[in-house]
């Protein structure tokens, strides 16, 4: 009888390798009388010439696994900072306060604790993004340019859910997808993540245990709480308006957080920030995206510009991108995957364990 290898530990390993040959080493901060650990990837050799940049993951598994698509492309041009969020990789806390404001406290006090000092650039990804703005709403004199991708910082828990953008009940309801522990929920949520998924049904239940055992059950009830603190009681009309320039990158398929929230964003923010869309792209855009977002990183960091209503790369549309009202989102990017999905009509199966390979990292990037 063939036994699945240890898919999941073993990639990690590979991706502690390849962030060590990107120029980054591993490091642990504790904070809070030692209540409190964040570990962070910061740079072997800091070089004052280069501009900084930290990379906030979302949920799922750690930051090596959302990140590592693009680390290799960043670390030449950036002194790059990769922290772990609180119950991920070796980072945690026992203090009981779960919301990404204390998220982000966190982070900025590990990168002061390893010696970055000065201005960066920040970019958060899904979850992430509701970490990264909170940093640029709490430290205004230390984070310059701000990148939010595909990330519902202007979620309405009540109104939203109740007119329909999503078709869950709220996102306390979606938890049990989000931090999937069967290979059913696995597989629901490599349904929804990628614009071309791969067809679920051929991602063996063996990996996806492997992935859970890994990945998934340690701290659930912590991550959980994460993801409830995001939506309890949460107005749109509550938020604050950062002060730098933003860049909001969306993918035009997000079936997680569907565009509207990123229109809103921009309209939020005004003349200070920028609507990029990605075409047929869902709500992994680092993993289908990867080379697309290091060139618009290049761009609005480094030579901070961009074009405006033009294509870059064919692959995206700039300026405010119009989205489609609450219940055509409701047919169309089905909050989840519980409703049959309109943007796409099969699934893709070509080399399919190379897609598996690819895909499975999905599951370290969901919100």
């Amino acid at each position: 009888m063939v036994k699945c290898i240890n898919f999941t530990a073993s990639r990690d390993w590979c991706l502690s390798r390849s962030f060590g040959s990107a120029g980054l080493k591993s490091t642990t901060t504790t904070l809070h009388d030692g209540d409190t650990s964040i570990h962070c990837w910061i740079p072997k050799t800091y070089k004052p010439n280069k501009p900084n940049l930290i990379l906030v993951h979302g949920i799922g598994a750690n930051a090596k696994w959302q990140w590592d698509p693009i680390i290799s492309r960043v670390t030449p041009l950036y002194n790059v900072y990769v922290p772990d969020l609180l119950f991920y990789g070796d980072s945690y806390t026992t203090r009981m306060d779960r919301t990404e404001q204390f998220q982000a406290e966190c982070v900025m006090r590990a990168l002061e604790h390893v010696g970055l000092t000065g201005k960066f650039n920040l970019v958060g990804l899904s979850y992430g993004g509701f970490v990264g703005y909170s940093m640029a709403v709490q430290f205004p004199e230390v984070v310059e340019r701000v990148v939010i991708i595909g990330s519902g910082v202007t979620l309405d828990s009540d109104i939203d859910v109740e007119e329909g953008l999503f078709s869950a009940n709220n996102i306390k309801d979606a938890a049990n997808i989000l931090l999937a522990q069967t290979p059913e929920k696995t597989r629901e949520l490599l349904k929804i993540s990628f614009y071309k998924p791969l067809n679920p049904k051929l991602a063996p239940s063996c990996l996806i245990k492997d992935f859970i055992e890994e990945m998934n059950i340690d701290y659930f009830e912590e991550k959980k709480e994460c993801i409830e603190a995001v939506q309890k009681d949460r107005k749109f009309s509550d938020l604050p308006k950062n002060t730098q320039p933003t860049l909001i990158i969306w993918g035009e398929n997000d079936a997680i957080f569907p565009l509207e929230l990123g229109n809103r964003l921009k309209s939020h923010l005004g003349d200070s920030a920028e609507l990029v869309v990605l075409k047929k792209t869902g709500h992994a855009i680092n993993m289908e995206q990867p080379k697309e977002l290091c060139r618009l990183f290049k761009m609005f960091f480094i030579d901070q510009s961009l074009p405006k209503d033009e294509n870059v790369g064919g692959g995206s549309r700039f300026g405010l991108g119009f989205g489609m009202k609450h219940a055509e989102w409701h047919a169309h990017c089905p909050y989840l995957g519980i409703t049959k999905s309109a943007t796409h009509s099969g699934f893709h199966t070509d080399e399919s364990w190379k897609r598996f390979a690819l895909n499975i990292r999905t599951l370290a990037h969901l919100i």
